[in-house]
């Protein structure tokens, strides 16, 4: 998800994509675990994601 995606849409929204994304993060290490993945890249790029979007939970939490 790109920043302006996650700024326009809502926090129950954003929730559920949190788990989802924790959820795809760690079967993702599982499977890398097991047998390398072809493009590892692929873990960083979720972690970030999964960064950015609680990022913008804790934001509107503050506020």
């Amino acid at each position: 998800m790109k920043q302006s995606e996650i700024k326009e849409a809502s926090t129950a929204e954003l929730q559920e994509k949190l788990s989802d994304s924790r959820k795809a993060f760690s079967d993702l290490k599982m499977a890398h675990a097991i047998t390398p993945l072809e493009n590892p890249i692929q873990l960083k790029g979720q972690r970030r994601a999964i960064a950015r979007i609680a990022t913008e939970l804790t934001k509107r939490e503050v506020q």
